[in-house]
């Protein structure tokens, strides 16, 4: 067993156990296997393994990786996923790649979206980022705001709202980002009482890394962000 797949049971085991604490079921989690700054050859064994969700931080790294390994990895189907920050001038190279956007965070972004959607007559998958943080330096709508913007978002006909996405400061004890997280979950339920997700599609609940996983499933995750927890500590450039 090599220690990537070692890594990944761990994490399984972990999510389970958090499941299992409050009466969820594990398999209502998916795990996006955090790649940035993962080479090819990794992110294969992470596939065989059992990954079937790859999260990528920055587009033109996944363009890179995606060149090369594509969406069907040694005969194992995958689906990628932006967890980072998109930039308005690289929404058509994202849109060409992910399956799912985690990160739209404004007006501004969802129009971008929306117009570079319809050139390519397709239908754009996103989740909210909630910025939940209190900062204002921090990338995501702030919470009170949360409401309205996916309102307005629910006009287009090429965006279509899937969820919601947080990151909760890093703290020492996990459990202190308990209620960043139960904030992300309390909006993520007012924007679905209003109707605003994608009618007919499972909500996302985007919170939790490595540091904090556990307790994002004890508040709600449906999915949870994992790069370390999996990999490992990682260059800062990857080796394709």
């Amino acid at each position: 067993m090599t220690e990537i797949t070692e890594r990944l049971n761990v994490v399984r085991e972990k999510i389970r156990e958090a499941s299992e604490r409050v009466g969820r079921n594990p398999e209502d989690i998916s795990i996006v296997a955090v790649t940035k700054n993962v080479g090819a050859e990794d992110i294969s064994e992470a596939v065989r393994a059992g990954v079937i969700i790859l999260g990528e931080n920055r587009v033109q790294e996944a363009r890179a990786k995606f060149s090369e390994l594509g969406s069907d990895i040694e005969g194992n189907k995958v689906s990628w996923h932006l967890v980072g920050h998109l930039q308005r001038n690289k929404v058509r190279q994202a849109l060409e790649i992910f399956d799912l956007i985690h990160s739209l965070d404004s007006w501004k972004l969802a129009c971008e979206i929306e117009k570079v959607s319809e050139k390519l007559n397709i239908i754009t998958e996103c989740l909210l980022e909630i910025n939940v943080t209190g900062k204002t330096t921090r990338i995501g709508v702030e919470p009170e705001n949360a409401l309205a913007l996916a309102r307005d978002i629910s006009t287009l006909d090429r965006v279509k709202l899937r969820g919601v996405m947080s990151i909760a400061p890093v703290v020492e004890d996990p459990s202190g980002a308990r209620p960043y997280f139960r904030m992300t979950r309390e909006i993520c339920e007012k924007i679905a009482d209003a109707g605003l997700f994608h009618p007919g599609k499972k909500i996302h609940l985007s919170m939790g890394m490595t540091h904090d996983y556990e307790v994002a499933v004890e508040e709600g995750a449906t999915m949870v962000r994992i790069g370390t927890g999996i990999f490992g500590p990682r260059l800062r450039k990857a080796v394709l």
